[in-house]
């Protein structure tokens, strides 16, 4: 008989997972909040193990004809000198460029597309209660409507609802003292295929990185200590960058200016989600919902695709789903600890105090770039997303 699955969640892992079970043969429902298709979002990469799951769904060369073209990431000083550049072609693709460049909306575009056809998506609704009774688990939608599913797998985000409903208090939230936001504005003069980072003491940064659309991705971030920004409203936090980055200099009164006008608007508190468990009867985790990087990792497209093929690819192979969830769990929790090891001192050496300390990290970065220090520099800057041995289930395409 077939399993009827629920998805809550239609950004990345939601989608390729409704993809995968379709292959597998499952009736797939996807739920997500949001009242149509969100677009927007800043650049995220395919990289690493990632990259073969794309490249088994049929995606890679899709994906490619929708990158940002995105070559370098300069960091720059006041004046808009380079001081260090790291290309994509340095670290065979893995490093902090990755060869297949692509914004968040763009990748989750082709995935809801590519699954559309066989999954059922609900836009505008979500989870208003779980009932998990043993042989079915009994939803109630916030519009009303109940009905029994198989399965319910969460793809929410960091802050997930419905994993606050099922598994409780039980998540640790890890903050990393960053505060980041990103928003889209007009394209500049000095706007090209080279992204610029530029820090201004006081622990400040300002990011601009080309898009495939004529305009530039703009990202603010400081590092400060956990004070409940992201608590604040979205006029809140606007007026709250205004005042701490007035004086910050470079290019900065441009982005601010964007602000107002910025229809995608988005701030986090930067951190990372830690779960004992990534189940809990027929209710499973995925992606951010279950084990959040946090994107400084550089690794949370490929835990949210990779998680997305184990995930499927278990619940093939066994009619038990709790088996089927301890295996997902002990393929991707070693591959998520990798993820996962991020120092906690990155966002403070990203995020220099002061105007030396500027300068020393700038000063480092332009070493460590250098031929002689590539190799070295290769361990220290490219996410581990290779670092997973990807079991076969039989459904892959273009025979890979």
């Amino acid at each position: 008989m077939k399993r009827h699955v629920l998805i809550t969640g239609a950004s990345i892992a939601g989608p390729a997972l409704a993809w995968w079970l379709d292959r597998h043969g499952m009736a797939v429902t996807v739920v997500e909040r949001a009242p149509e298709f969100r677009d927007g979002g800043q650049n995220i990469d395919v990289r690493g193990a990632g990259r073969t799951v794309v490249r088994r769904m049929g995606l890679e060369e899709a994906i490619r004809k929708r990158t940002t073209h995105e070559e370098a990431i300069t960091f720059v000083d006041e004046r808009n000198n380079v001081r260090a550049r790291i290309g994509a072609e340095q670290f065979g693709g893995n490093g902090p460029v990755a060869e297949l460049e692509i914004l968040r909306g763009e990748l989750a575009r082709l995935l809801v597309e590519h699954s559309r056809d066989s999954a059922d998506y609900v836009f505008g609704d979500r989870i208003a209660a779980v009932h998990d009774r043993g042989d079915k688990v009994e939803v109630r939608f916030e519009h009303g409507e109940e009905r029994a599913f198989d399965l319910v797998i969460v793809a929410e985000g960091i802050g997930s609802s419905t994993r606050k409903m099922v598994f409780g208090d039980e998540v640790e939230r890890v903050p990393l003292d960053l505060y980041t936001s990103y928003f889209t504005i007009p394209r500049g003069e000095n706007d090209g295929n080279v992204s610029r980072w530029f820090n201004a003491p006081g622990g400040r940064s300002v990011f601009l990185r080309p898009d495939n659309f004529g305009t530039t991705r703009a990202g603010l971030s400081l590092q400060e200590k956990p004070r409940g920004y992201e608590k604040l409203s979205q006029d809140e936090q606007k007026a709250l960058l205004k005042e701490k980055f007035a004086d910050a200099g470079w290019e900065t009164p441009r982005v601010l200016a964007g602000l107002d006008a910025a229809k995608d608007f988005y701030f986090e508190a930067v951190g990372q989600v830690k779960m004992r468990r990534w189940s809990k009867g027929r209710v499973a985790l995925l992606g951010d919902a279950a084990y959040c990087a946090s994107p400084i990792s550089g690794m949370g497209t490929s835990l949210a695709l990779v998680g997305a093929y184990v995930l499927a690819g278990e619940l093939a192979r066994s009619d038990d789903h709790a088996r089927a969830f301890a295996a997902y769990e002990r393929i991707m929790r070693p591959y998520v600890d990798k993820a996962q090891d991020v120092p906690k001192v990155g966002p403070r050496i990203a995020h220099p105090k002061t105007r030396t300390g500027i300068a020393l990290q700038q000063a480092a970065l332009s070493l460590v770039t250098r031929p002689a220090f590539r190799r070295l520099a290769g361990k220290l800057l490219s996410p581990p997303s290779d670092k997973i041995d990807l079991p076969d289930y039989g459904q892959s395409m273009n025979g890979v």
